[in-house]
């Protein structure tokens, strides 16, 4: 008898264990009163370079502050410590709440997914539910511990049916190159002609951050671009136009169509560097695109109110530079 308790005393433990760590899979920030009532948003962070792990949950607790929207914010994730770490490829935890999403949010950089996360993610993408992109999730992908799973066509740079993988035949573009130079020359974004009295733009103004400008081939499909990036001669608002460079599309519109033949649409920037969010401008954009991913640009106030929740400090971009020992229960918001 004394061994079945303990054993039963064991078992136990062990799904505590196991409720705690779903627990820290990821943090949900409840929606306050706001339009977006009733709406769920999951946003994904997973690049190891732009500080994504900082920007996401940001945009999370405006979205949810400010705007009414639930939002389940998940991180790349050490196994062992469940600490944030974008430089954990292959684990992204509690991509469950994608089952009950209104809108997909990624932030992603050459992951390495497992087959039962990547199916979570292939079963939204094919739904016919909005999705929007930031930054490196032209570039969402690598499989390497993955390469023979059925999910590696999806790589960055695979060929045949699905070519430039997830980024290109989702987003509409894959990884190319740098445009602006990188870390030298900054990004103003203009509004794209014809786009003026488009709802994502408005209130947008004031564009500017420290990402450079992503060159791009032709953007595949019925992409529309929404703004466009005017390479700058150095690292400050301030700073001329770089004369030799033309504009080039930093966020754009579209839609993709899934095994489910539901069209959803779809937003992307190559915009997204941690810095590029102290922008009003950009939080703006951010806001706005989501409102109209979901189908409620009719909601979208002349100014939507994006001031930071908390604190917002982005820490120097580059890889492994991330902070350290920081867990998604850290994030929370203080009662």
């Amino acid at each position: 008898m004394r061994e079945l308790n303990a054993l039963v005393f064991v078992g136990c433990l062990g799904l505590l264990a196991g409720a705690a760590m779903a627990a820290e899979a990821g943090i949900v920030y409840e929606g306050k009163d706001g339009p977006g009532k009733g709406k769920h948003i999951v946003l994904m962070a997973g690049d190891d370079e732009y500080r994504s792990e900082e920007l996401i949950p940001q945009l999370g607790r405006i979205l949810a502050t400010h705007h009414g929207f639930k939002c389940t914010v998940l991180f790349a994730t050490n196994k062992e410590s469940g600490e944030v770490d974008p430089t954990t490829q292959d684990n992204m935890p509690g991509l469950e709440a994608l089952k009950t999403a209104d809108l997909m949010i990624m932030f992603f950089r050459f992951r390495d997914l497992p087959d039962d996360q990547m199916k979570l993610i292939m079963d939204y993408t094919n739904s016919g539910k909005p999705i929007i992109g930031l930054r490196t999730s032209t570039h969402a992908f690598n499989f390497q511990k993955y390469k023979n799973g059925p999910y590696a066509k999806w790589t960055f740079n695979a060929g045949g049916e699905t070519k430039g993988g997830y980024g290109r035949q989702v987003f509409g573009e894959t990884w190319i190159n740098h445009y602006g130079e990188h870390q030298k020359e900054s990004t103003r974004g203009l509004i794209a002609k014809g786009m003026e009295s488009n709802p994502i733009v408005r209130g947008c103004e004031d564009l500017w951050g420290p990402s450079d400008v992503y060159s791009l081939t032709t953007l595949l499909g019925d992409c529309k671009p929404v703004i466009m990036g005017q390479t700058l001669v150095g690292m400050n608002p301030t700073d001329k136009p770089n004369e030799k460079k033309q504009l080039v599309p930093v966020a754009w519109i579209k839609t993709y169509t899934g095994s489910e033949a539901r069209a959803a649409r779809v937003f992307c920037t190559t915009m997204g560097h941690g810095g590029d969010f102290l922008s009003e401008g950009f939080r703006r954009l951010m806001v706005n695109a989501s409102y109209w991913a979901i189908g409620m640009e009719g909601k979208i106030p002349a100014r939507a109110k994006v001031d930071i929740v908390g604190e917002y400090k982005p820490t120097p971009i580059g890889g492994g530079g991330h902070k350290k020992g920081v867990k998604p229960a850290d994030l929370k918001l203080p009662e």
